[in-house]
């Protein structure tokens, strides 16, 4: 039992910052970030992480083995650091949690439902593991944080966890740093001319083929338009989820292709110019469970186009315009209406900074402090 005007402590499993990539990391990183900053004197936050080294690898005996170090930590080493810490409650980003809890509470992150509607794109250890463990851990969870109404929906239809139990935060856009005067030089050649822009990792789900052929038609019609279509991003290195071949596929199929700019990893201040300077932003993608990208669009005052699918919408909601994607003709029309209308681009952009307001870092990490103190109270 804890004493009275004892701090509740929170231990925040960190190890995944030194593995996950992409909208993952960003959100434990984010939320990592305003736990540090948070000032309430009832909260202390323990960060967890593993001492020793994390093995990578793609040959089969470095990916069991991986695994293998995984569930240890997750299973044995991180169930003991918090019991050690005396936390009341343990905070996991990755979809698993220790299925031992001797004294404390677990709360996680459902990002998404992929697994279960993509499971080709997951390897066959990974996939046992998930039913075996990720599972039961997440049923033992005393509730689950989801990012978006769409993801507790889709969570709920294929797992049967209780909606009450699938608690929606939404997020906040990735946190750049200060764009410098001085352009990297790395994509100073990329700003020469007008441009289109996405960003994202270059997996199937992100529909970046149709993106290209959308763009096809759009210079089709626009001979004397040279803009340029950037595609920020690299593969995962998956074989079932990774498209970079079909990427560039159809680039070398374009006529266009030698405007069509494929810039592999750009580190974040990068990233954060190509921002800045682009025209429009494009998300094609026809599956997302959140979607930070929208958000960091609104931050950097660009127009923002979404597919009509999934969460996009919903984060979105009336700064962004949709289109169908599987239809290439219609987002080429809408890029050209967009792109040669000042006024409506000026709309987009005031609604955007507006929508932004009501998505922060600060507001998520509040939520879950109280769902945390919440949860305590329960006992």
């Amino acid at each position: 039992m804890r004493q009275p005007n004892t701090p509740i402590r929170v231990g925040i499993d960190i190890r995944d910052l030194r593995v996950a990539k992409t909208g993952q990391k960003t959100v434990l990183e984010e939320l990592c970030k305003q736990f540090k900053k948070h000032t309430d004197p009832t909260i202390e936050f323990i960060f967890l992480d593993d001492t020793h080294p994390i093995p990578t690898g793609k040959k089969k005996w470095q990916i069991i083995l991986g695994h293998f170090c995984y569930q240890w930590w997750k299973q044995i080493v991180l169930p003991w650091k918090a019991y050690r810490n005396k936390c009341r409650i343990v905070f996991c980003g990755d979809y698993f949690v220790p299925l031992l809890q001797p004294g404390f509470k677990t709360i996680e992150i459902f990002h998404d439902a992929f697994f279960f509607e993509y499971p080709q794109h997951y390897h066959a250890l990974w996939r046992k593991l998930f039913h075996l463990i990720a599972m039961p851990g997440a049923r033992k969870c005393s509730s689950i944080m989801v990012t978006s109404q769409y993801a507790r929906q889709q969570v709920h239809h294929h797992t049967g966890i209780a909606l009450e139990k699938l608690i929606s935060i939404p997020l906040g856009p990735k946190t750049f740093p200060v764009v410098e005067k001085d352009i990297p030089s790395a994509i100073e050649q990329y700003l020469q001319h007008p441009y289109i822009l996405h960003v994202g990792v270059m997996e199937k789900r992100k529909n970046l083929p149709m993106l290209i052929k959308a763009f096809d038609r759009y210079c089709a019609k626009e001979p004397k338009d040279n803009r340029r279509l950037i595609l920020a991003g690299k593969g995962n290195g998956k074989q079932d989820s990774d498209d970079t071949a079909n990427i560039e596929k159809a680039i070398q199929d374009s006529p266009y292709k030698d405007r069509i700019i494929r810039t592999g990893f750009l580190p974040d201040a990068s990233i954060a110019v190509l921002y800045e300077h682009a025209d429009l932003y494009v998300f094609p993608s026809v599956n997302e469970g959140f979607g930070i990208p929208v958000l960091e669009a609104f931050h950097w005052e660009v127009p923002v186009l979404v597919a009509n699918n999934t969460c996009l919408p919903e984060v979105g909601g009336d700064a962004v315009r949709s289109f169908d994607p599987y239809d290439p003709e219609a987002l080429a029309s809408l890029m050209h209406q967009v792109l040669h209308d000042t006024s409506m681009q000026e709309e987009m952009i005031q609604k955007g900074k507006q929508r932004l307001q009501d998505f922060s870092w600060e507001k998520a990490a509040n939520q879950l402090v109280a769902l945390f103190k919440k949860t305590v109270q329960h006992d």
